[in-house]
């Protein structure tokens, strides 16, 4: 018996191809070195339909499903171009609020009982999600989720919850507006749920425990298709880093952490294989629901060919130069890295800080970055390079890299730098310590007095930065190559592919949900004869 091709469907979120960053480095690297044992059907989650693909796409990239949450008018033209414009008008012409009421009202309505309560039974919560995705394949998103009748519902399940029954707890009621917050979100976020399954596809892979792997929820229900997960950082933990920070209304936060929280749920309960790219994540992902034996990590890996110590070049030869990778946004706590060279230049004058990376992800948080240069006077010391267009030669141009994130899976970032023999100083979080453990700087997150001191000590010893940098290349040698990373993914696609088929389709119990598949089969078999 012949072995059986993989043929995958990618699953992305603000990341490849569109964006750059570590995530979008690992998944380029992934699809380009299987470009002949494995074929890829790209599902790209974005936030806005007005992207163009920032990489080089390898010839095994075989489709590219675009799904824009926001901006669109209809989206079924992004994320379903396959499906002929007449049969489009047919999808909607079917939609009727009749049908509506009939045939989806029972789902949503357990749908939003499951929001309401975001650790009910994972199993309800997959099926209702697998019910959405069955009811989208023969009725139109946009009139559905958009029929007054659902407004209703959910307004009403509110009312319910935060007047007729209320708790303390819960926080202040919602006002209108935050309802109809709430609601838009439901339209938006959900959009993945409707995206039909590809023909030929035999496994699914998301790149994070969110709303990309809605559409492996579907295809595990409905054709059997084992899935995996990677996680980078942890979906559920950046979420919460992130509504925290928000200017939200209490009500509109804990709604998107509730709503996120049913997803990730459902996605590690239904996954076949997740592979966290640091042990670090394992208690994280325990801790929603996810099975043990089910959790193998992948390290990231680096082409140790490419990333290779040279000597700095003219422009920073006999500066202390620090260097960071980072796309520029609060996750990455470059507020703290200023900070941090404001003490470093209080002992080393003239030392230098550069941070490589995107400046368009969150510019607003930019400009504060900015403010704080000019408010310590460090313009001299402390600038932003922008895009590198040769990222190998980025950290040969400093003495040592740095890392101030709150928040991280397995950076990119710390495994080339340690491959160029340019020792590390970086927060404790997440994977960084497998990394970085004995042959690097680890500090506390957000405490700018322990990063400069461990900046200061590697700047100030040339044998310690030196001996430290020599133990960086050999751990990535052993550990951390791009062929290792590889072939762990290609094992693992290689025998998910091979395992039986067994639609889940066949275990519902979600008495809302049966009665749409039943109604579905019964339609098809009139229209059949």
């Amino acid at each position: 018996m012949s072995e059986i091709k993989p043929v995958v469907l990618f699953e992305t979120e603000g990341s490849y191809p569109y964006s750059g960053g570590g995530v979008s480095t690992w998944a380029h690297i992934l699809c380009t070195e299987l470009q002949d044992e494995v074929d890829f059907h790209l599902m790209a989650v974005t936030g806005n339909p007005f992207v163009e693909p920032r990489y080089k796409l390898p010839k095994n990239i075989t489709e590219i499903i675009h799904i824009p949450l926001w901006g669109v008018e209809e989206p079924a033209h992004y994320f379903d171009k396959k499906t002929p414009f007449s049969q489009q008008i047919e999808k909607k012409a079917r939609t009727t609020k009749n049908v509506v009421k009939k045939h989806f009202m029972p789902i949503f309505k357990d749908f939003i009982e499951c929001l309401n309560d975001p650790f009910k039974d994972v199993d309800v919560i997959s099926e209702v999600i697998y019910g959405f995705w069955k009811y989208f394949q023969h009725y139109d998103y946009k009139l559905t989720m958009r029929e007054p009748l659902l407004w209703v519902d959910f307004k009403e399940s509110l009312l319910t919850k935060y007047v007729d029954n209320y708790d303390p707890e819960l926080g202040a009621t919602p006002k209108v507006i935050d309802m109809t917050f709430g609601m838009r979100w439901l339209y938006h976020f959900m959009m993945p749920v409707a995206t039909p399954i590809p023909a030929g596809v035999n496994v699914s892979h998301s790149t994070l425990a969110g709303f990309p792997a809605l559409a492996s929820i579907a295809a595990k229900y409905e054709y059997g298709i084992p899935s995996m997960v990677t996680d980078h950082g942890v979906y559920m933990r950046e979420r919460l880093i992130n509504v925290g920070r928000s200017d939200m209304t209490f009500f509109s936060k804990k709604l998107l952490v509730d709503l996120s929280t049913m997803v990730t749920r459902a996605v590690y309960h239904t996954a076949d294989q997740i592979s966290p790219v640091t042990t670090a994540n394992q208690k994280w992902e325990e801790r929603f629901e996810a099975k043990p034996e089910n959790i193998i990590p992948i390290y990231n890996g680096v082409d140790t060919d490419l990333f290779k110590p040279i000597a700095k070049p003219s422009k920073t030869e006999g500066i202390p130069t620090v260097i960071a990778v980072a796309q520029v946004f609060p996750l990455k706590d470059i507020e703290t890295m200023i900070r941090t060279c404001k003490v470093v230049r209080k002992t080393i004058p003239n030392v230098q800080f550069t941070v490589y990376g995107s400046l368009d992800v969150d510019p607003e948080y930019v400009e504060t970055c900015r403010d704080l240069i000019k408010e310590l006077e460090l313009e001299d010391n402390f600038t932003f390079g922008g895009f590198h267009n040769n990222p190998s030669m980025i950290f040969n141009e400093g003495d040592i890299s740095i890392l101030t994130s709150i928040s991280e899976g397995f950076p990119y970032t710390v495994i080339e730098s340690m491959s160029c023999g340019r020792p590390v100083v970086a927060t404790d979080v997440g994977g960084i310590k497998d990394a970085l453990e004995g042959c690097g700087i680890l500090c506390k997150p957000r405490d700018p007095e322990e990063i400069a001191a461990g900046v200061v000590t590697l700047l100030e010893d040339t044998a310690l930065r030196i001996e430290l940098g020599n133990k960086s290349r050999e751990k990535v040698l052993l550990n951390f190559t791009t062929d290792r990373s590889v072939k762990n993914y290609l094992s693992s696609y290689k025998e998910l592919a091979s395992k039986p088929r067994i639609p889940l389709k066949a275990t519902v119990k979600t008495r809302s949900v049966i009665d749409l598949l039943e109604f579905l089969e019964a339609d098809e078999l009139v229209h059949a004869n």
